[in-house]
């Protein structure tokens, strides 16, 4: 079938929406008509060449949608289902997966390349040539063939313009706080760039039960946004946070540190741990230049004050158990899906949308499909 995409023909380029050509999904797949899909500052790195996949590539992520067709071996999904992608594929059998943890799954080895999990081919193609998939996914496209590894069913009332956050996002900002971080009731929470995953690590803090919320970003929209989502208090650089946050807590300063910058620097990390308390702990959970090897810190302040510093991918959580969880807190109105849409565009205002991101106007961008 012929559907629209767009491609990422080379690193530095716009993304060129165009029409493809889109197989029939093969065992272990299916086809998805995609409702919504979120602008993830993670595409962008594929235009940076933060992130050094192979191209050309279908971009985008953060999807959700709506089954049209399945391939062999698919028995648990069906035409008309409403499913939510998970941007990194869990397999149920490997040992990340049996010990609960599917967002480290085997099969993410492959999100580089971008190729069908079965059997490294390609279900896409333009200009007589294969293209990748972001994540294994592509859903800057109003159809694509996925496999199953990466789809969460959802119930059919839930939105698809707010679904697709929880594809990555969400999940990602949260789990930041509640599993990575391991806030607890009274904690000093410190998440360090409040776009669309500081904003729900803002979130899951305030679910957790943290006293004090500092969001800091030099952004004063997100500075806003950010205490509309739990924040309660501000600042506008970690070296007016340093101060700020050592008279707030009497010098002992952040429990837990959770750095979701749009692009991550290893010389902020000196300052991340200034203000993290004795036995505090940094998560890294931004995204690093890939070819970016060497952090400024006190290894001395590392150890005598027997900080911590861990990273975390998909909010360390487990697709398949918190993505309807969270659909379930979206309902109970103790999770604000609605509040992160800053625009939607069609997907052929896809660049439109990454300039207001790149000009810190939004939380996030979504695509919406017809």
């Amino acid at each position: 079938m012929q559907t629209k995409a767009a491609i990422l023909w080379e690193t530095g380029a716009p993304w060129s929406v165009e029409q493809i050509e889109l197989d029939d999904p093969k065992n272990g797949e299916v086809l998805v008509k995609l409702g919504a899909s979120g602008l993830c500052h993670s595409d962008e790195h594929l235009v940076t060449g933060d992130l050094p996949f192979e191209l050309p590539m279908v971009g985008g992520h953060e999807g959700a949608g709506v089954v049209e067709a399945v391939g062999d071996g698919v028995s648990w999904l069906a035409p008309g289902d409403h499913v939510v992608f998970g941007f990194i594929p869990s397999c149920g059998r490997c040992p990340s997966c049996s010990t609960g943890h599917q967002n480290l799954c085997d099969l993410g080895a492959v999100l580089g390349i971008g190729r069908q999990i079965s059997d490294g081919g390609s279900r896409h193609h333009a200009k007589d040539k294969d293209l990748n998939l972001m994540c294994l996914l592509g859903t800057f496209a109003h159809h694509t063939v996925v496999n199953e590894a990466s789809c969460i069913k959802i119930d059919d009332d839930v939105p698809l313009d707010r679904a697709c956050l929880l594809g990555c996002g969400v999940v990602t900002g949260w789990g930041s706080s509640v599993y990575a971080a391991e806030v607890t009731p009274g904690d000093v929470v410190a998440v360090v760039g409040c776009g669309g995953i500081g904003s729900n690590a803002v979130q899951g803090a305030r679910l957790a039960g943290a006293k004090q919320i500092w969001a800091i970003d030099p952004v004063e929209f997100k500075r806003e946004k950010a205490q509309e989502f739990g924040a309660t208090h501000t600042a506008s650089s970690l070296e007016e946070a340093t101060e700020a946050i050592t008279e707030a807590t009497l010098g002992r300063m952040a429990d837990k540190v959770i750095m979701t910058l749009g692009v991550g620097s290893g010389e902020l990390m000196i300052h991340a741990l200034a203000i993290t308390a004795k036995r505090g702990r940094v998560v890294v959970t931004n995204i690093h230049p890939a070819l970016e090897m060497s952090a400024s810190m006190s290894l001395l302040d590392l150890t005598l004050m027997e900080k911590q510093i861990v990273g975390s991918l998909f909010g360390s959580g487990n697709p398949r158990y918190d993505i309807p969880k969270l659909i379930q807190l979206y309902r109970d109105g103790q999770l604000d899906l609605d509040g992160l849409v800053t625009n939607t565009y069609t997907l052929d205002g896809v660049n439109d949308g990454y300039e207001a991101m790149r000009n810190n106007e939004n939380i996030r961008g979504v695509l919406t499909y017809e």
